[in-house]
C-alpha cells in the first residue's frame, strides 16, 4: 500500500500557522476588543493621545491637558505612530461605533505590524541563506518572547515600529548598494522620529558603513552614500512633519530635535564629501583621515552646542524621582536588580539574545555569508550590552534572534540528515534549540521555584488588577475632578474616565511625579500639602502596590488603605473592585 509523505516545507509552514494561531490567548484578544486591555501604561497613554487626535486635537498639539491640568504635559511621542492608529479608529467607527473601533484597532494593529515583521524577516533570510531557513526564522519569531510581547494585542506603543525599522535597516545594509542605502537611511530616520531608543542601533549602523567604506573603498561607497543621504534628508522632513514650527529650534534631548538633526546632517555631509572626494581617497589611510576629521567635527560640535544632552534624555530629574520611580520601572531594571529581587521571569529573555550574539559573531569570523552575520552581530551587541543595565535594551536586539536562529536551525537539520556527523550534529541541534525562547521557560521556572522565598519584587498580578478596566471604570461614575493616584495608574485613569490626574510615568512631568511620591509615600502633612497644591478631588490607592515609604513608619496613605488611619479631610467612596477611593472634603 503506497504511503504519502508530507513535504518538509509544508510541515514547517503548518507549524508556523499553528504557532501564529496560538501566540495570543483568545481571551486576551477579546478583552482587548471589549475592554481595551493593554499590556502597559504606555499603551494606555498612546490610546489617550489617539483618542484626542480623532476628537480634533491639533496635529502639532500633543499636550495631554488632563495631566497636570490646566496647562497639561506635552508628550515627546511621535504623531507618526498616532496617525495610522487614529486612521484605523476613524475608519472603523462608522461600522462598529467609537468604543468597539478603539478595541478592534488596539487588538489588531500589533498583528498587522507582526505580519510586516515576518514578511521582512522571511524575505531577508531567504535572500541571504535559503527558503527553509526563512521559514524556520518566522517560526522562531513566534516563539521569541522579546518579540511576542512587543506585538501582542493591545501593544500600540512604538517599540514594535522601531523593531521593524531597525530590522529593515539591517536588511538594507546586508544587501548594499545605493537604493538599499537610501531606504535604510530613511528607515533609520523613521526610527529616530518615533523614539530615540533606536539611536544606539542607528549609530552602530552608521559606524559599520563608514568602517566598511574605509576598508573597501569605492565598492562600499554606494551603500554609505545612500544611507547618509537617506538619513540626512528624511530626518528633518519627519521632524518637520511632527513638530510645530515654533519648536523647530528648541533642543529636546528625549526626541528628534536640533541636537540629533545636527548628527544626521553631519552624516549627510560626510556622505557627500566621501562621494565627491572618492577618487582622491585611494588609500585606507586617506579615508580614515576624512572619517576621523568629520567625526571630530560632528561630535565636538554636538558637545559644544548641546552639552545638556550629554547626560542623556532625563536631564533635570531629581534623585527622589530617579530612586522612587525611574529605577522601579520594569524596562529600566538591570539583570543584577532583577536577580536581587528574585524576578527570574525577566531572565528568560536574555539567554537567546546572548547566544544569538555570540553565534552571529562567530559566523561573521569563520562562516559563509559573513556580511549578513556581521550585520546581525552589529545590532545584537549594543542591545545585549544595554540590556544588562536596562531591560529595554533587549527590545530591538530580540528582533534579530530569528535572523540568527533560522539559518542555525537549517544547518542543524542538514547535519541531522547527514551520516557520520557525530558531535557536530548534536552541538548544532542543541544550539538551534537554545535559540528558541520557549525552551528557557523550564529552567526559569525551576530557578523561581527553588528560590521563591527570596522574591522581594511586588506581585505583578496586583498591579494588573488595579489598572484594569474592571477596577478603574467605576471611577468614571464620579463627578469629574482631579485624581491623586499611584503613578502607574495615571494612564488608565485618563483612558477610562473623564478625570484629570496629577501623576503618570513620564519624565517630562517631574512636578507630578514628585507630588505622587511625596504625597502617597509621606506623612499626613505631606499628603495634605499635595492635595492643596494640586487641588485634588479624589485620592485613589492600590493596596497591592503601596508607594515607597519615605520615612521609618509606613506612609499615611498606605495606613489609610489598610484601614489603620483616617482623616477628616478624606471621605471614603465605596466602589467595586480592588481600588480604595476617598473624596476630598473642602
Amino acid at each position: 500500500m503506497p504511503t504519502t509523505r508530507i513535504d518538509p516545507r509544508t510541515f514547517l509552514w503548518v507549524l508556523v500557522v499553528l504557532s501564529l494561531a496560538t501566540m495570543n490567548a483568545p481571551q486576551d484578544v477579546w478583552d482587548t476588543i471589549r475592554h481595551l486591555r493593554v499590556p502597559d501604561t504606555d499603551d494606555a497613554m498612546r490610546l489617550v493621545e489617539v483618542r484626542d487626535l480623532v476628537a480634533g486635537q491639533g496635529w502639532y498639539d500633543n499636550t495631554q491637558y488632563r495631566f497636570l491640568a490646566p496647562d497639561g504635559v506635552p508628550s515627546h511621542w511621535s504623531r507618526l505612530v498616532d496617525a495610522p492608529i487614529a486612521g484605523l479608529v476613524w475608519a472603523l467607527t462608522p461600522l462598529a461605533g467609537r468604543g468597539l473601533a478603539e478595541g478592534l484597532t488596539a487588538a489588531f494593529w500589533p498583528g498587522l505590524l507582526f505580519g510586516l515583521f515576518c514578511t521582512l524577516l522571511y524575505r531577508g533570510v531567504r535572500e541571504n541563506f535559503c527558503g527553509r531557513a526563512a521559514i524556520l526564522a518566522v517560526l522562531v519569531a513566534t516563539q521569541t518572547f522579546g518579540i511576542a510581547i512587543q506585538f501582542q494585542p493591545g501593544r500600540v506603543d512604538h517599540h514594535n515600529v522601531q523593531i521593524l525599522a531597525i530590522l529593515g535597516l539591517a536588511l538594507c545594509m546586508i544587501r548594499g548598494g545605493l537604493r538599499p542605502g537610501l531606504v535604510g537611511g530613511g528607515l533609520a530616520a523613521l526610527s529616530l522620529a518615533v523614539g530615540l531608543e533606536g539611536l544606539p542601533s542607528v549609530a552602530f549602523g552608521a559606524l559599520y558603513l563608514v568602517g566598511d567604506w574605509c576598508r573597501r573603498g569605492r565598492p562600499a561607497l554606494p551603500g554609505l552614500a545612500g544611507f547618509g543621504i537617506g538619513l540626512g534628508l528624511a530626518a528633518p522632513l519627519l521632524f518637520a512633519a511632527q513638530t510645530a514650527p515654533g519648536l523647530w529650534t528648541a533642543p529636546r534631548c528625549d526626541a528628534l530635535s536640533p541636537p540629533w538633526l545636527w548628527l544626521t546632517a553631519g552624516g549627510l555631509g560626510f556622505a557627500i564629501a566621501a562621494s565627491v572626494l572618492g577618487r582622491h581617497l585611494a588609500t585606507l589611510k586617506s579615508r580614515l583621515v576624512l572619517a576621523g576629521a568629520c567625526g571630530l567635527v560632528l561630535l565636538g560640535g554636538f558637545a559644544l552646542a548641546f552639552p545638556v544632552c550629554l547626560d542623556g534624555p532625563f536631564a533635570g530629574m531629581t534623585p527622589l524621582v530617579r530612586d522612587h520611580w525611574l529605577l522601579t520601572v520594569n524596562e529600566m531594571a538591570s539583570v543584577r536588580h532583577s536577580i536581587a529581587q528574585g524576578r527570574w521571569e525577566m531572565l528568560v529573555f536574555y539567554p537567546v539574545v546572548l547566544l544569538a550574539t555570540l553565534t552571529a559573531t562567530w559566523m561573521a569570523w569563520r562562516g559563509t555569508q559573513r556580511r549578513a552575520w556581521s550585520v546581525a552581530a552589529l545590532f545584537l551587541w549594543p542591545g545585549l550590552f544595554l540590556g544588562l543595565f536596562q531591560f529595554r535594551g533587549l527590545y530591538i536586539a530580540s528582533g534579530f534572534v530569528p535572523l540568527v536562529a533560522g539559518p542555525v536551525l537549517d544547518r542543524a537539520l542538514n547535519l541531522a540528515a547527514a551520516p557520520e556527523t557525530g558531535l557536530r550534529r548534536w552541538g548544532s541541534v542543541a544550539l538551534g534549540g537554545c535559540l528558541v525562547s520557549t525552551l528557557w521557560l523550564a529552567p526559569t521556572a525551576l530557578a523561581e521555584w527553588l528560590s521563591s522565598s527570596s522574591r522581594t519584587a511586588p506581585d505583578p498580578a496586583g498591579v494588573i488588577a488595579c489598572q484594569g478596566d474592571a477596577a478603574v471604570r467605576p471611577l468614571a461614575a464620579l463627578p469629574a475632578g482631579t485624581v491623586l493616584a499611584p503613578i502607574f495608574l495615571g494612564p488608565s485613569i485618563l483612558l477610562r474616565t473623564p478625570h484629570a490626574i496629577v501623576a503618570a510615568p513620564y519624565h517630562r512631568a517631574i512636578p507630578g511625579l514628585t507630588a505622587a511620591i511625596e504625597g502617597l509615600g509621606g506623612t499626613e502633612a505631606d499628603l495634605d500639602r499635595v492635595v492643596d497644591r494640586f487641588k485634588v478631588d479624589y485620592l485613589v490607592a492600590c493596596p497591592a502596590r503601596p508607594a515607597d515609604d519615605l520615612q521609618s513608619e509606613p506612609a499615611f496613605a498606605t495606613r489609610l488603605a489598610r484601614g489603620e488611619a483616617s482623616s477628616e479631610r478624606l471621605e471614603p467612596v465605596p466602589l467595586p473592585g480592588p481600588l480604595k477611593v476617598w473624596r476630598v472634603v473642602r
